[in-house]
C-alpha cells in the first residue's frame, strides 16, 4: 500500500473476520517501547489466530520489555529478522502512526499484501489498507476483546490473560476517565473464564526492579511546577539511564506520579534518548487541555487526556518548546472561563 494513501472508512468486524479467516500468515505488529496494551493485543489476537490454524509471528521493534515477560505468549515476541517475512497480512495494533513500528519491522513486513490497523488513537491517520480505530475505546485491547467475542473466534487462556493485561495497564488499573462500564464487564467476562485476577495484579504491579524505584528518586530531584502550579515537569538525562543500567520499559507509568500532584493539570516528561532525540510524554486532567493537540504541533499524537512526541534535541530547548505551547493553551482556557 503506498504511504499516500489512507482509507478513511472504518472497517467493520466482518470485514476484519473476512481477512482473518480468507488468509493463512500473518505477521502482528506493535510500535516501539512498547507498553501493556501493544504486547498485550499481539498476544491476544496472535494466540487466537494460533488457535484457528495460522501461520503468526509477532514482531517488535524493540523486542519483549522484561516487565511482561510474565505473561504466556510472550516467548513468541521476537525482534524483526533481517530478511522480509513471508506473510501475506500485516496487522498493526495500537500505533498511532505507521513510523512507530519501527524501520526494521516494517522492512520485515515489506512482503505483506495487506495491511489491518488496529487502534484506538484519535490521532491515528488509518494508514492501513482497512482500519478499525475507535478512540473511544480505552485500549486496544477492548477493540480486540470486542471483536474476537463478535465474531466468535478463539479466545485461548493466553490471549484471556493479554487482554486483561492490555486493558488493565491503558486504563490505569481501570482508573482512567475513559474507563467505561464495557470496560469493567470485559473485566467480569475474562474473570468468569477462568482469569486468576489477583494473580495477574500482583504480577503486572508488584514485581518492579529496584532500578526503577531508583530512577523515581532521581527523577523527584528535578521535578518543577509551573508558578500557577497548573503543570508539573521532570526529566531524564541520558546519563542518568546509564549510570542507572535501565531498561526502556522503567519508566512506564511513573508520570503519573507527579500527575497526582493536587493541582497539576498537566503532568510532562521529559526523556533524552541516546540518538539525542527528545521524548516527551504528557498526562491531562482536564480535557481542555488537550495534550494531543499540543502534541500534533510537535508531530506526536495520541489521546486529549495521554499523548506524546519525538523532538529534536537539545533537551533544554526542547523542555522551552514544548512548556511555551502549553502555557498558550492554559492562557487560551484561562481567557475562556
Amino acid at each position: 500500500m503506498s504511504e499516500a494513501v489512507s482509507h478513511p472508512t472504518n472497517a467493520t468486524f466482518e470485514d476484519i473476520g473476512a481477512v482473518l479467516r480468507g488468509h493463512q500468515s500473518f505477521v502482528l505488529l506493535s510500535h516501539v517501547r512498547p507498553d501493556g496494551d501493544a504486547i498485550g493485543s499481539q498476544i491476544a489476537l496472535g494466540t487466537a489466530l494460533l488457535e484457528m490454524g495460522k501461520s503468526v509471528r509477532l514482531i517488535n521493534e524493540d523486542g519483549l520489555p522484561e516487565s511482561l515477560a510474565f505473561l504466556a505468549g510472550s516467548e513468541l515476541i521476537e525482534l524483526p529478522p533481517a530478511a522480509p517475512v513471508a506473510c501475506a497480512v500485516a496487522i498493526a495494533l495500537d500505533t498511532a502512526t505507521k513510523p512507530r513500528l519501527g524501520e526494521r519491522a516494517l522492512h520485515a513486513t515489506s512482503r505483506a499484501t495487506l495491511w489491518l490497523n488496529i487502534d484506538h488513537h484519535i490521532s491515528n491517520p488509518r494508514y492501513g489498507d482497512l482500519n478499525l480505530i475507535d478512540s473511544t475505546s480505552p485500549a486496544t485491547g477492548q477493540i480486540l476483546y470486542d471483536l474476537i467475542t463478535c465474531l466468535n473466534l478463539p479466545l485461548p487462556a493466553t490471549a484471556r490473560d493479554a487482554l486483561y493485561v492490555a486493558v488493565s495497564t491503558d486504563t490505569g488499573s481501570f482508573q482512567y476517565p475513559s474507563t467505561t462500564a464495557h470496560t469493567y464487564e470485559l473485566a467480569a467476562d475474562l474473570i468468569r473464564r477462568g482469569l486468576n485476577v489477583g494473580q495477574i495484579n500482583s504480577q503486572t504491579y508488584d514485581e518492579l526492579p529496584f532500578r526503577r524505584l531508583e530512577l523515581l528518586r532521581a527523577l523527584l530531584g528535578t521535578l518543577e511546577l509551573t508558578p500557577d502550579g497548573l503543570v508539573a515537569h521532570w526529566e531524564l538525562c541520558h546519563h542518568m539511564r546509564l549510570d542507572l543500567a535501565l531498561r526502556p520499559e522503567d519508566s512506564e507509568g511513573l508520570i503519573d506520579t507527579i500527575r497526582a500532584i493536587r493541582g497539576v493539570q498537566v503532568a510532562v516528561f521529559f526523556e533524552e534518548l541516546s540518538d539525542g532525540k527528545i521524548r516527551v510524554s504528557m498526562r491531562s486532567k482536564d480535557r481542555r487541555l488537550d495534550v494531543c493537540q499540543i502534541a500534533m504541533e510537535f508531530g506526536g499524537g495520541g489521546h486529549a487526556l495521554a499523548a506524546g512526541l519525538r523532538m529534536p534535541g537539545p533537551l533544554a530547548v526542547a523542555k522551552a518548546r514544548v512548556l511555551k505551547a502549553i502555557d498558550r493553551r492554559v492562557a487560551a482556557m484561562q481567557n475562556n472561563l
